[in-house]
Formats: structure tokens, sequence, C-alpha cells
């Protein structure tokens, strides 16, 4: 809990100790955490003959809804946007696969009660957990690799 508070109360031109301020880590993170399920519920709605080009953003976006709720709800008490993460790859690695066992739980919850009226079928729930955790680590891995180099290269 202690750790949240310090994400969210940290003024923006605080910086960590490696360079990159608190806002744009925070910021840069969710960015790009929501443009995974944004992928993942375009490519969902694809492989079921649904509209997933842009004239269909807001289908997407309901469709993406439960598990980006999911996750934005339980990934900041789980660690995935701790402080620090942003330059340690292996840390990024497993915080995010541990962030996203329970954010993907509270958003098959969350689909469950909102869009399916009942239990979501299991190979659903297979496939909406491997996707996402296969979503999650391809963008937050490098994101991590770059930082990482990035401040290296400028001595940080």
């Amino acid at each position: 809990m202690e750790d949240v508070k310090e994400q969210m109360t940290e003024t923006p031109a605080t910086t960590t100790d490696k360079g990159m301020s608190n806002r744009t880590r925070i910021i840069s993170l969710i960015i790009g955490d929501l443009i995974v399920f944004l992928v993942f519920a375009a490519i969902g709605r694809r492989s079921h003959g649904e509209a997933a080009g842009l004239d269909s953003l807001l289908q997407i976006v309901q469709t993406a809804l439960p598990f980006a709720a999911g996750w934005f709800l339980v990934a900041p008490f789980t660690g995935a946007f701790r402080r620090g993460l942003e330059n340690q790859p292996g840390k990024m690695l497993r915080s995010t696969l541990l962030s996203w066992v329970a954010g993907w739980i509270a958003g098959f919850i969350f689909r469950g009660i909102f869009v399916d009226y009942a239990v979501p079928p299991l190979t659903f729930a297979i496939v909406s957990f491997l996707s996402n955790a296969v979503f999650l680590l391809i963008w937050r891995l490098p994101f991590a690799w770059i930082v990482r180099s990035v401040q290296r290269k400028r001595g940080l």
C-alpha cells in the first residue's frame, strides 16, 4: 500500500535515481498497457468476424474494458507500476506476470458480470490469460531494456 501512495503522491518533477521522472514512467506504462488491451480486443473481435477497424473503436474499447479495468485496479497494488522496474527487465517480467494473474482474475469476473452475464467459457479464459500475458510482456520487457540501455549510455 505504501508503494501505491508513493507512486501517486510524488510530484511530477520528481525523478527516479536513474533519471526518468515518475510521471513519465507511470504515464508511459499506462499508455502501453492500454494499447495492449485494445490490441487484444481488436484481434479477438477480428477472429470472431466482428468489426475491428478504426471505425469500430468504441466496440473495441467496450470489449477491452473488463480486462483493462481488472488490470488497472489491481496492478498498482501488486507492483506493476513500482519505481525501479523501468530499467530492470527481470523484475519487470516477474512483476508483470504476478500483476497479470491478479488483474486477469478481476477482469474475468468483470467480463462475466458485465458482458457474458455468466461464467465465460474456459477456452476464452485460457486464451485471454495467455494472450494478454504475452502482449503485456512483448511491450513491457523491451520498454525496460530500452530505458536501461539509454540510462547506461547517459551514465545514469
